[in-house]
């Protein structure tokens, strides 16, 4: 097990999560665990509840379970965790699964020490200047390596009153502890390895495209794509491949650690198919991704931005995978990863392109696209991709 303290406590390797209980028994009494159904089925949780019970000091320290994450977590599950974590008297949270229990653990944890309504908070109108209380300590434990939320100062919840994903940001809202223990992602299938493992890809090649100047984040995404293009593969085939799949968690993590210099159009594109059909995010990104590279490919791109797509598609060479163009080599990559392209295999109907793209030009991630981009260049991608 090895430590790492950028961008905060990171605990990697197996080990990693009797560390991180050690290390939270001497400060929690009542730990919330904050997770959903089918890691409750699957047995994660009694793990990781056990481990947290069976630590050094842990004395009587009580875990409470709220296992009520949806897919794409909505405001209800807010509500309803912030409603067990005060209820329970709960003074820690622990976050257990994918991006989606780990976003809602977050804004829990906003919550629990802020006043409502949740909406006052939405980072698009300037809410992070309202969170300005001490915060309860926070623990997140990945199992997929795709979203690199434990490591992210953000949480998304899709709200009530619009429908619509919503980004709560502040640099407290980020993990106190991050853990990385690659069996934890062990046995996932393979279908949710790919589209989870395309989501830490999307990241790390957003992050690398936003013109603005942070050659540590670019070093940073360039170092995580690297390792995604030569271990996907591997994850995928083997389940039990402990090294892939650590390669694929700490990937991860670079991932959501460069984009704090910004995101792109892609994930513009990507949100709403969540939004609306509930699609999961990683598979809207490789859905989305080829078409808008192309679209991007056949722009008037700076020459900056030209040179940053060549050194990509060097990365993929080097990995021995092929193509002339990043586009087309991101989609054979996709495909051996077994995507299953085409929208209108997705529940996606051709007439509701319009509105998607209405929704993709209102998303803020497409404001720090390499190049600026109108609805219209959205839903060309949108059509191109159906």
């Amino acid at each position: 097990m090895q430590q790492f303290n950028y961008p905060t406590t990171i605990l990697f390797g197996e080990g990693a999560l009797a560390a991180m209980a050690n290390r939270l028994a001497g400060r929690a009494r009542h730990v919330l665990l904050v997770t959903d159904a089918n890691l409750v089925r699957a047995g994660l949780a009694a793990r990781v509840i056990g481990t947290l019970q069976g630590a050094e000091g842990a004395g009587a320290m009580r875990v409470s379970v709220f296992d009520g994450t949806h897919p794409n977590p909505v405001e209800e599950d807010v509500e309803k965790g912030l409603e067990a974590y005060l209820g329970g008297g709960c003074d820690a949270l622990v976050a257990l699964g994918g991006g989606s229990p780990m976003d809602l653990a977050k804004v829990i944890r906003l919550m629990s020490a802020h006043p409502g309504p949740l909406a006052q908070y939405d980072d698009a109108l300037g809410g992070d200047k309202r969170i300005v209380n001490p915060m309860p300590f926070l623990c997140a434990v990945p199992t997929t390596a795709g979203t690199g939320s434990e490591v992210g100062r953000s949480g998304v919840i899709m709200m009530r009153a619009t429908g619509k994903k919503t980004i709560f940001f502040h640099p407290g809202l980020m993990p106190d502890i991050a853990v990385l223990e690659p069996s934890l992602t062990a046995g996932l299938p393979a279908h949710i390895t790919a589209a989870t493992g395309i989501d830490a890809f999307t990241h790390c090649l957003e992050a690398y495209f936003v013109d603005a100047f942070h050659p540590m984040a670019d070093g940073i995404a360039l170092e995580g794509i690297r390792l995604i293009l030569r271990n996907l593969p591997a994850a995928c085939r083997d389940g039990a491949d402990l090294e892939a799949r650590g390669a694929m968690q700490m990937a991860a993590a670079m991932g959501a650690t460069a984009f704090q210099k910004g995101l792109g159009m892609i994930h513009s594109l990507a949100h709403p198919l969540s939004a609306r059909y509930n699609t999961h995010h990683g598979l809207a990104n490789a859905l989305l991704l080829p078409d808008a590279l192309g679209f991007l490919e056949a722009s008037a791109l700076p020459p900056s931005g030209r040179a940053k797509f060549a050194r990509a598609l060097d990365l993929f060479r080097e990995a021995g995978l092929g193509g002339d163009s990043l586009s087309r080599a991101s989609r054979g990559f996709f495909l051996s990863l077994g995507v299953p392209f085409g929208l209108r295999n997705h529940k996606v109907a051709e007439a509701d392109l319009e509105l998607l793209s209405l929704d993709a030009f209102e998303d803020s991630c497409h404001r720090s696209n390499i190049i600026p981009v109108r609805r219209e260049d959205l839903l060309e991608v949108y059509r191109a991709a159906f």
